[in-house]
C-alpha cells in the first residue's frame, strides 16, 4: 500500500516508536542529561551518576555484533508470532529502537514483550556458545514509548531508525 506522506492523521497510532537502553548504560546523572520517573528532563550530575554506577549489581551491558543481531532477529520473530507489523528495528551497542504496529496493545506491553524475548534469546545464544547466561539483567526498566499518529511521522521515524541515528538529524 502506497501512502502519501502526511496524508492521513488517525486518533489511534499508526505505530509505536519504542526505545530502551541496556542495563547500566544511561544512569540518572548521565552527561547527556536524563529523564526522571515522571518523564521530566534532568541536568547532568556527575556525583549522582558515580554514586549509582558504584551500586550496579553487574557491569553495564555493551552488546556485541552477535548480540545485536540476536536481538533484532528475536524482535522480528515475536512480531511475526504476535502478528504485529515491525516497520523497523535497530539494535545498537547500548540501546534498541523498534517501530511496531500492534493493534489493541499498549506500548509498555509491547516493549515488555520485545525486551523479554530479546533477553531469552541472548541467554540462549550464550548457552549455545558454551557460556553460562551470566547476565541477570540485559535492559534498564521501562524505556521511551512514543506514539506515531501521522504517515509522514511514521516515514521519518522509520528513516531515523534505519539510517540517521549517528547523523544527528531527525532528533
Amino acid at each position: 500500500m502506497t501512502r502519501e506522506p502526511g496524508s492521513i492523521t488517525r486518533p489511534d497510532p499508526f505505530a509505536f516508536f519504542l526505545t530502551w537502553t541496556t542495563y547500566g548504560s544511561w544512569l540518572p546523572g548521565d552527561a547527556r542529561g536524563w529523564t526522571d520517573s515522571r518523564g521530566g528532563l534532568r541536568a547532568p550530575s556527575q556525583p549522582l551518576r558515580a554514586s549509582l554506577a558504584h551500586r550496579l549489581r553487574v557491569a553495564e551491558v555493551v552488546l556485541t555484533a552477535s548480540d545485536r543481531r540476536c536481538v533484532e532477529v528475536s524482535i522480528a520473530e515475536v512480531c511475526r508470532i504476535r502478528t504485529w507489523h515491525l516497520h523497523a528495528v535497530t539494535c545498537r551497542l547500548q540501546h534498541v529502537h523498534a517501530v511496531v504496529t500492534a493493534p489493541h496493545h499498549a506500548p509498555p506491553q509491547v516493549m515488555q514483550q520485545l525486551k523479554g524475548w530479546a533477553s531469552r534469546s541472548l541467554d540462549s545464544q550464550r548457552i549455545s556458545m558454551h557460556h553460562p547466561p551470566s547476565r541477570r539483567r540485559w535492559w534498564t526498566r521501562g524505556g521511551s514509548t512514543r506514539l506515531v499518529r501521522e504517515g509522514a511521522d511514521l516515514d521519518t521515524v522509520i528513516r531515523y531508525v534505519r539510517e540517521c541515528q549517528d547523523s544527528g538529524r531527525y532528533e
